[in-house]
């Protein structure tokens, strides 16, 4: 699945606009990151812990938008857009978003 941030693909041609996807993914963070990356906190520096944490969300984000797309018979995704959210009652879930407008090129 080809996926841009732009409105085109190089080389491509954009045969069929199948609509708008997305990709949702709501990820939580257990005690003993919050415990470590306290001590970075503490100590200075950047969140490994958490750099992993949104990394990974982020990517899954992405893959369910690509999955919805295939489904809709797309074979790449234009203008992906990201979106960050911090979510629960103590801000301990982030919430990603991936959206895109789902296409076939040639």
């Amino acid at each position: 699945m080809l996926v841009t941030t732009t409105s085109t693909l190089q080389d491509k041609e954009i045969l069929e606009y199948k609509g708008a996807v997305f990709g949702e993914v709501v990820a939580g963070v257990n005690f003993v990151k919050d415990m470590f990356s306290g001590i970075t906190d503490f100590l200075g520096g950047r969140s490994g812990t958490y750099e992993n944490e949104v990394a990974e969300a982020r990517d899954a984000a992405v893959e369910e938008m690509c999955k919805r797309a295939r489904k809709i018979g797309a074979n790449a995704v234009i203008g992906l857009d990201i979106d960050y959210e911090v979510l629960g009652e103590k801000n301990g879930m982030i919430m990603v978003s991936a959206s895109g407008t789902a296409v076939v090129v040639r």
